[in-house]
C-alpha cells in the first residue's frame, strides 16, 4: 500500500466513525464517544481539518463533571449493543456517562495541535477555553486519587487504565469479589472473537466495582478508599505528568501564568515520584499495588509507556534497551506483554497484542529524550502492520492478526500522526 494511499484509507475511517461532534472507536462493538480514543483522534484530524480537532476535543471536555473529572465514555445516543450502558453507570449525568475515567492525553493532545496549528487564531482561541477545563481535570486526579499526597495517581478500575485485562491487574483484582453481581449479558463478544476479549470472570469483578462505586454516589472523595483496587501504573502516570508538563509550556506563552506554575509543580512532584515505581530486575518501570506496598515483577507495556514522560535520560535508555529485548521475541514491536513471559497471550486484549496508540506514545517520549535508536523500528511495525492485517483494533504481535474491532478510529488516527510527524509524506 502507498503511503497516500494508507493516508486516504485512515481519513475514511475516520469520517466513516465520525458523528458530527465527536467521533465513536468502531461501529457496534463502540457505539459512544470515549475519553482517550478522542483525544487521540483529534491528532489525526488535525492534519487535515483543524477545526474537527478542536470539535472533537471540545465535546469531550463539554461533559466534564463538577469535581473535575472526566468520565471515560459519553452515552451521547441511545444504543443496547454495548453493556454497560447508563443504566448501569447511574451517575445522573445528562446526557448519561459513565463514573469512571481515562488516561489524561487530552493535555498533550492540546498542546501538541496547538504547537503545528496553520490557523493561530483559531488554535488561540480554542487553547485558552481548553485549558482551565483540563488543568481542573488534572488537579481532580491528584486531590481524589493521590489523597495522601505522594505525587503518583492510582487508578480504581482497571477500565480506567485503558489497559483492561493487563497481567498487572491479575494479583490485585483476586481481592475484587464476584458475589452479589447482577446477572448481565456482555455484548462485546458479539462484535468480535471471544477468544481476543476480557474472561466472564474478569467482567464480573469489573462490574462488581461499578455497582460498588455506584452505591457511594459516585462520590470521588470517598471512592479511592473504599475501593480493593488501587493501582499505581507508571503509564497512566507518565501520560498525566507529560499532559501537565505541555499544558505547563502552552498556557505560560498564553499567558496563563496561574496554570503554568500550577502544572509545572504537579509535573516535577510526579516526576520525583517516578523512581519509585523502577523495577531493576525487569529494566523498566513497574505497577504498585498501593493497597499491599508491593511493586509488581511484571513486564507489561505500563512500565515501557513510562517514556511518554520526561523521564530522565538515563531511564529513557533503559527503557529503549528495553524495547529492543522485545524485539528478539516477536516480530512487531510493541507487545502489550513480554512473549517470553508464561502470562503472554498474543490475541488477547492487553495481555499481549500491539496498539499503535501505545507504539505512537513511547515513540514520541524516546524521540524527546533524545534516544531515537529504536523509533524508526517501532514506526515501520505500525505502518507494516497496517499494511498485513488493516485497521485493528490491535494485532498479534508474531502473527499480525488483526483483534477487537475492525475500521478502527484511533489506528487510522495514529496512522495519519505518524506518517506525518515523521516525514513519510509530504
Amino acid at each position: 500500500m502507498q503511503r497516500h494511499e494508507m493516508i486516504d484509507h485512515a481519513r475514511l475511517v475516520m469520517r466513516d466513525n465520525d458523528r458530527g461532534t465527536y467521533t465513536v472507536p468502531t461501529h457496534g462493538l463502540y457505539p459512544f464517544q470515549w475519553n482517550w480514543d478522542s483525544a487521540l483522534s483529534a491528532l489525526g484530524f488535525s492534519h487535515f481539518d483543524e477545526a474537527r480537532a478542536w470539535q472533537e476535543l471540545t465535546t469531550l471536555m463539554a461533559h466534564q463533571w463538577a469535581d473535575g473529572m472526566v468520565p471515560h465514555i459519553i452515552f451521547h445516543r441511545p444504543d443496547d449493543g454495548y453493556f454497560p450502558g447508563p443504566e448501569v453507570w447511574g451517575t445522573g449525568h445528562t446526557p448519561p456517562t459513565s463514573g469512571i475515567t481515562q488516561p489524561a492525553v487530552a493535555g498533550f493532545a492540546v498542546a501538541r495541535i496547538h504547537a503545528r496549528a496553520h490557523d493561530k487564531v483559531l488554535a488561540d482561541e480554542q487553547a485558552r477555553a481548553l485549558l482551565p477545563k483540563i488543568h481542573a481535570w488534572h488537579q481532580w486526579f491528584y486531590r481524589c486519587r493521590d489523597p495522601q499526597g505522594t505525587g503518583l495517581v492510582a487508578v480504581l478500575h482497571p477500565w480506567e487504565t485503558g489497559r483492561d485485562n493487563s497481567v498487572d491487574w491479575d494479583a490485585a483484582f483476586e481481592r475484587v469479589p464476584t458475589e452479589g453481581v447482577a446477572p448481565f449479558t456482555r455484548r462485546d463478544t458479539t462484535h468480535a472473537n471471544p477468544a481476543h476479549r476480557p474472561t466472564d470472570d474478569q467482567y464480573k469483578r469489573y462490574i462488581w466495582l461499578v455497582q460498588t462505586f455506584r452505591a457511594l454516589e459516585w462520590d470521588n472523595t470517598k471512592l479511592h478508599d473504599a475501593s480493593p483496587f488501587q493501582m499505581v501504573d507508571p503509564g497512566f502516570n507518565a501520560i498525566l505528568i507529560r499532559s501537565c508538563h505541555d499544558i505547563a509550556d502552552l498556557a505560560e506563552r498564553l499567558g496563563l501564568d496561574e496554570i503554568a506554575v500550577q502544572s509545572r509543580d504537579m509535573a516535577r512532584r510526579g516526576l520525583d515520584a517516578m523512581e519509585t515505581l523502577w523495577n531493576d530486575r525487569l529494566g523498566q518501570f513497574a505497577c504498585l499495588d498501593r493497597t499491599t506496598g508491593d511493586l509488581l515483577d511484571s513486564p507489561s507495556i505500563g512500565g515501557i509507556l513510562a517514556a511518554f514522560a520526561p523521564i530522565p535520560k538515563a531511564r529513557a535508555a533503559a527503557l529503549s534497551q528495553r524495547v529492543e529485548v522485545l524485539s528478539h521475541s516477536c516480530k512487531y514491536l510493541v507487545p502489550s506483554h513480554d512473549p517470553t513471559s508464561a502470562d503472554f497471550e498474543g490475541l488477547r486484549y492487553w495481555r499481549g497484542p500491539i496498539w499503535l496508540i501505545v507504539n505512537f506514545m513511547i515513540a514520541d517520549g524516546l524521540e524527546q529524550a533524545g534516544e531515537t535508536a529504536m523509533v524508526p523500528r517501532i514506526v515501520g511495525d505500525c505502518l507494516a502492520l497496517i499494511e498485513d492485517s488493516g485497521f485493528a483494533e490491535y494485532h498479534d504481535p508474531i502473527t499480525a492478526e488483526p483483534c477487537g474491532g475492525a475500521h478502527f478510529t484511533w489506528t487510522a488516527a495514529m496512522v495519519i500522526e505518524l506518517l506525518y510527524a515523521h516525514g513519510l509524506v509530504v
